[in-house]
């Protein structure tokens, strides 16, 4: 029997930022990465108990939490229910430069290939994170949805991921500093002079500064223009913004950008535990799809 979109599990990371609207589907299978934060572990469930605005605030009193990669016994967990079900299994999962995460992944579906030989998992390594990797999905659930096959959507995905632009900036640059993304000396002339750095997700998926601008303003406006320039303002598309408990400046940009009129629609949604404890508070992401990053 050849298989339905009914039966294809996309199953993704919250490393993916999606709102819960969009993961609140039959076929989507949700995993938390995990925050270590005031002493316990925390998988991240999409901000259902662990809310947002309650990660932020403590970040803003100078909680500096760290994340775990899922560990392969979750990802068994989740493979063998759909495997004994039938059903084939895509996992988009956030890009391999920026956590281990996939590795979980991989030695769990071979661990399950052992006990089913024939099951269906695909492991896609997309190369995105937040709501880039969140775009992926989005386009991947509307592809199940019309009935596409799982090596039309894989197909599809790796034919499109690095076309996924990320463009984002930060507020406070000591938690880039602690990530090991700008020096201390860096970080510290940031701060005096006012500087926002604007980075973007390079090819490889990792976390690349692109320039210093003076203000919170300047650096958004930055964003946008990034967005004019690659895209094509004939062609409309689905973006999404990420922001770390900022939505009048998430908005502000949101406006920017449709000054471009190409927009379709836009997700809107708070970073996660996950990128949130390397950016800290205040970050705002833009994704859209481009020819290339």
């Amino acid at each position: 029997m050849s298989e339905t979109h009914s039966e294809i599990i996309l199953v993704i990371d919250s490393g993916c930022d999606l709102p819960l609207e969009c993961i609140k589907q039959d076929n989507i299978v949700p995993l938390g990465l995990v925050c270590n934060f005031k002493g316990e572990s925390i998988e991240d469930d999409f901000g259902i108990k662990f809310t947002r605005k309650e990660f932020f605030n403590a970040l803003r009193q100078g909680e500096m939490p760290t994340t775990s990669q899922i560990n392969s016994q979750r990802y068994v967990d989740v493979f063998r229910k759909y495997v004994m079900e039938k059903k084939p299994i895509i996992y988009i999962a956030m890009s391999s430069a920026l956590t281990g995460t996939i590795n979980s992944a991989n030695i769990a579906r071979e661990m399950v290939l052992e006990e089913f030989p024939s099951a269906d998992i695909s492991i896609v390594d997309s190369k995105c994170a937040s709501l880039g990797q969140g775009l992926l999905v989005y386009y991947a659930y509307e592809m199940l949805k019309k009935g596409s096959s799982k090596e039309e959507i894989i197909t599809w995905i790796e034919e499109n991921k690095l076309k996924i632009n990320h463009w984002f900036t930060v507020s406070d640059l000591n938690h880039l500093k602690r990530g090991g993304r700008i020096s201390s000396s860096a970080a510290a002339v940031g701060i005096l002079l006012n500087i926002k750095p604007v980075l973007f997700v390079d090819n490889e998926g990792r976390l690349t500064p692109f320039s210093k601008c003076r203000g919170r303003k300047k650096a958004i406006s930055t964003l946008a223009q990034k967005f004019k320039e690659k895209t094509d303002p004939n062609k409309e598309q689905v973006i999404a913004i990420s922001h770390g408990d900022c939505i009048d400046d998430a908005l502000a940009l949101e406006a920017l950008v449709r000054e471009n009129g190409n927009v379709k629609d836009v997700i809107l949604n708070y970073v996660g535990t996950a990128i949130g404890s390397h950016t800290g508070p205040d970050m705002v992401g833009l994704f859209f799809i481009a020819n290339e990053r």
